[in-house]
């Protein structure tokens, strides 16, 4: 396994990462906006947001979903800022909030995955991935994890990676056990894994920290 990274300016922090028809789209931690990133991994489009420290986004059903962990201390308060950790739907065009749900153990978010109508978001309280009916917000399964740090997820078909950003560890997980199925254990020099997405069958990651997207090779 190899990583190939390419930096992004100082100023950003990505910290989630969604593929869509459209290309890849990065959530940034301090700004709170999302941007399209062409093949070229070029900017070509930015919407802002109403998120507070973000960290995770999803795509589906016509709306983004992004991880909310107020409050955000990067960056001064907004009047739009809640200062509650939450879920929010914002409309799949505009990035205006459409809805804004609270997290179903009262603690913060850093992944999410839309799979066939329902959204998977980590959970603390325990460490878990829970499986979220988005009609009412109400969680169908949850996952208990052993690792830990949760982050970014990404569908596989048969399972749901998951990034553990402190132990440089991306694991796939069983959707019916929560057992492990496969594992990449990043080099301790690499970027740590934030956010996860898949893009033309490779894996790629994000670190906030660096800030820098990494495409996995295996």
């Amino acid at each position: 396994m190899r990583l190939e990274t390419t930096l992004f300016p100082p100023s950003s922090m990505p910290n989630g990462l969604q593929v869509s028809e459209d290309g890849m789209w990065v959530i940034d931690q301090l700004s709170e906006e999302i941007s399209l990133l062409n093949s070229r991994l070029e900017t070509v489009h930015t919407i802002p947001t109403v998120a507070e420290n973000a960290s995770g986004i999803a795509f589906g059903g016509g709306y983004f979903w992004l991880g909310s962990n107020a409050p955000n201390r990067r960056r001064d308060r907004r009047p739009t800022d809640s200062m509650a950790s939450a879920v929010l739907k914002c409309d799949g065009e505009t990035g205006e909030l459409v809805a804004r749900f609270p997290t179903p153990d009262g603690g913060g978010i850093h992944g999410l995955e839309w799979v066939d109508g329902l959204l998977w978001i980590t959970a603390f309280r325990p460490k878990a991935l829970k499986i979220i009916d988005p009609d009412g917000f109400r969680v169908v399964r949850t996952l208990e994890v052993p690792h830990q740090r949760l982050h970014g997820l990404s569908w596989d078909g048969d399972g749901m990676w998951m990034a553990h950003t402190t132990d440089k560890l991306i694991v796939k997980y069983d959707p019916l056990t929560g057992e492990e199925m496969d594992r990449i254990e990043y080099p301790q020099d690499a970027p740590a894994p934030h956010g996860l997405t898949r893009w033309d069958g490779d894996l790629w990651s994000c670190d906030a920290e660096s800030p820098s997207l990494s495409r996995i090779v295996r």
